[in-house]
């Protein structure tokens, strides 16, 4: 790491001088820190406890996660992500009002886990993701028991771009805020609510609020119910579909098949039936 002095004297000597306050005296020294170190050691503690974040332990533990790529950095911060520190590659532009950490090429590998290099990463807080008391009228996406966070992040892009109200996750599904996850909804998580609660639970609440709850089932009717502009689309897990509790609460429809297989990927299902339901929802 090397620090030029020069540049941090000029900033303390101008606030003890009055020419500046001291907010902007601190930005300043920070600033010119910022851009004068660079980490090129992996064993760095901060280098480490960015890494731990691509752990869900880790995630749970400090309310944090791991942003990785250029334009998922800039996303989130533009869509209002609480970003803690940013972790950017030598030259790169520093981020305003937010700590950016320059790292070797080296460290910013051993940061991200995307197999492409990288030049930004980043630590945010994880939004509250809460279950609502009263859900917004629209289409609700519910995720139960969906294990694959790029089938997860995949749905939630999909549920942004056709305008779902919001996405509910059981807390037995992939982590919404996984790297894998995030990387897959290309910045969708940050643009529509992500709730996280007991599925059951919560189908519950919203049937007494006037939502139809709709779910993909093997013994399902090949005809779908009307659709309102209340709406719950649950999608299951890959392997065995939505639990039997779950579908209980729900009007079980099977998609019909012209061809010989006999289901689809969870995300092109999910996505087929997002378009149906948005185009016969009432305006």
């Amino acid at each position: 790491m090397s620090l030029n002095l020069t540049d941090l004297n000029s900033s303390q000597t101008a606030f003890r001088r009055g020419h500046i306050d001291y907010a902007e005296s601190r930005r300043r020294w920070l600033s010119v820190l910022s851009e004068k170190m660079i980490i090129t050691s992996r064993s760095n503690e901060r280098i480490k406890a960015a890494r731990a974040l691509q752990d869900a332990k880790a995630r749970r533990e400090t309310g944090l996660h791991l942003i990785e790529g250029d334009k998922l950095v800039c996303d989130a911060v533009a869509s209002g992500a609480r970003v803690r520190t940013v972790f950017a590659k030598e030259g790169a532009k520093p981020f305003d009002g937010i700590e950016t950490v320059f790292v070797s090429d080296s460290v910013m590998d051993a940061i991200a886990s995307a197999k492409t290099p990288q030049n930004l990463c980043a630590v945010a807080e994880t939004p509250d993701c809460a279950c609502p008391e009263v859900y917004p009228e629209g289409l609700i996406v519910a995720l139960d028991r969906l294990q694959d966070p790029g089938n997860l992040g995949t749905i939630l892009r999909t549920a942004d771009a056709l305008g779902a109200a919001g996405v509910l996750v059981s807390p037995d599904s992939a982590d919404p805020f996984s790297p894998k996850g995030l990387r897959a909804a290309m910045g969708s998580t940050y643009h529509l609510p992500v709730w996280i609660g007991a599925m059951q639970t919560e189908l519950k609440r919203l049937r007494s609020q006037g939502f139809a709850c709709i779910c993909g089932h093997l013994r399902g009717s090949e005809t779908l119910p009307a659709i309102g502009t209340r709406t719950v689309l649950v999608i299951g897990s890959e392997g065995q579909g939505v639990s039997e509790e779950t579908a209980a609460l729900c009007e079980r429809y099977r998609m019909p098949m012209r061809g010989r297989a006999e289901s689809l990927n969870a995300a092109v299902f999910a996505a087929l039936m997002m378009q149906t339901i948005m185009n016969r929802m009432p305006e």
